[in-house]
């Protein structure tokens, strides 16, 4: 994902264990064993130009792809990378990074909806994803909202998203953020599939009422032909063919 929020990330997991996070920096030519699981990744901008040809044929089923921040910022590269991926094969969504002290929800998912994440039953695309994780900027880790404030944006930004796509949105988060700054919520996880960011050989503990994650941010220190330098990792929690079937929500 961007470089500023890589190094928040990193500062975010300094409580794992020396050993999780040596085994995160080991999935980049070794993937945690993980049983009926499809690979993925995810990019922005800073990837660069990415050969999707080369990223598929790499055995890379799916991508999730930068495409806006906050209610005024698109990423430059979505557009091509959206375009590509499709063409190559790989099942893409968009996701948004949440700037909850920026703007209401309703607003920045109508920004989303409209500059890339909206969504269509052609087997290659899926639901776009909610970024929500630890500022990057100034305002506090929880951008300085109560859990009663975020728990109101987030709802609002799914509430909307799924107004303008008929879709529930994938929300990406950790299980340290999400229970600090939403007050341990489950709300959101009876229709919204988790993307799960762990970086470990284990997803370990998941965010309060999570049953199960679909997708798992395993490592941002991979390494996939086709993509200059690190890249983050992910697994999709099933087989292409389920993937496919969230894709056309069949």
């Amino acid at each position: 994902m961007t470089r500023t929020r890589f190094s928040l990330r990193r500062l975010f997991a300094a409580g794992l264990t020396v050993a999780a996070t040596a085994a995160a920096a080991l999935a980049v030519t070794a993937a945690p064993a993980a049983a009926a699981t499809t690979a993925g990744v995810d990019v922005s901008h800073y990837q660069g130009t990415i050969n999707w040809t080369s990223v598929r044929n790499a055995g890379v089923e799916f991508a999730f792809i930068k495409a806006t921040e906050g209610s005024s910022y698109k990423d430059p590269n979505f557009n091509t990378n959206y375009v590509n991926a499709y063409n190559a094969g790989v099942i893409r969504g968009a996701y948004h990074f949440a700037r909850p002290n920026v703007s209401s929800g309703a607003s920045q998912a109508g920004y989303l909806a409209s500059n890339g994440g909206a969504w269509s039953a052609d087997s290659r695309t899926l639901p776009a994803a909610l970024d929500v994780e630890a500022n990057p900027y100034s305002g506090g880790t929880c951008y300085g909202l109560s859990t009663t404030a975020m728990r109101n944006w987030i709802q609002d930004f799914l509430n909307t998203y799924r107004s303008r796509t008929g879709r529930y949105a994938v929300i990406y988060t950790t299980t340290s953020w999400w229970n600090q700054c939403t007050g341990s919520w489950t709300g959101p996880w009876a229709n919204h599939p988790l993307w799960l960011a762990r970086w470990a050989s284990a997803p370990g503990t998941l965010p309060a009422g999570a049953s199960v994650w679909s997708f798992w941010q395993y490592t941002a220190t991979g390494s996939v032909s086709g993509i200059s330098g690190n890249v983050d990792r992910n697994y999709w929690n099933g087989t292409r063919a389920r993937l496919v079937a969230l894709a056309n929500n069949t």
